[in-house]
């Protein structure tokens, strides 16, 4: 019998294919002028750290829906050491506390895909369900974190793309589940794309609340 996929799921995936190609955040982003160089290169370490995310936590799912548990298992260590790094780009401007805090959240995020991929792998709809809500509810949380840190990043908008970014791990965990290989490879360029909209965004938004500081 072919599997249906919750109308939740549905909602989460179809938010990450209505947001456009600049996504609004970035009309609230900082432009940097040529001889920035030092916002220049914060921006594309943060893009780095983001692509960085999405590469590990999408080894952890081609490998555990291939049975390789050892595979799984050191990418899901690299994904985390990566929520860590992200994380760790805040504390120089919020402190060790709020760096903590976002990790957890980071922390969550990953949980919660993880738990829709283990729900996909065990075919559990109910479970895929709750996976979702905790991912929704991540997004939000991460959104409210961040917009109450920094004045330039609003939070109707962070939780817009956030929860479009969970729509992109679905996605993909279904497609790769699917052996829907071709489309696939059309989800992970537009996930690519919307890390780079969300990265450029923390930056500029960096760049306007700490003027001169950011390295």
């Amino acid at each position: 019998m072919k599997r249906t996929t919750p109308s939740i799921i549905a909602a989460c995936i179809a938010a990450a294919f209505a947001m456009p190609a600049t996504p609004v955040l970035a009309q609230h982003s900082y432009s940097a002028p040529a001889t920035d160089v030092k916002i220049q290169q914060t921006g594309a370490a943060l893009r780095d750290l983001w692509i960085g995310h999405i590469f590990w936590v999408r080894n952890v799912a081609i490998h555990t829906l291939s049975g390789n548990e050892s595979a799984a298992g050191e990418a899901e260590k690299q994904a985390v050491a990566n929520a860590r790094q992200i994380a760790g780009t805040i504390e120089p401007y919020y402190g060790k506390e709020a760096s903590e805090k976002l990790f957890g959240l980071l922390t969550g995020h990953y949980n919660a895909v993880k738990h829709y991929l283990q729900a996909t792998v065990a075919g559990s709809k109910t479970k895929q369900d709750t996976a979702v809500q905790a991912l929704t509810a991540n997004a939000r949380d991460i959104a409210t974190f961040l917009s109450k840190a920094n004045p330039n990043l609003q939070f109707d908008t962070l939780n817009g793309l956030l929860v479009a970014h969970g729509g992109h791990h679905i996605q993909e965990i279904e497609q790769l589940r699917a052996k829907q290989y071709a489309e696939e490879a059309q989800t992970w360029e537009a996930m690519k794309k919307h890390m780079y909209a969300i990265s450029d965004a923390l930056a500029g938004a960096l760049a306007k609340q700490f003027p001169g500081r950011v390295s």
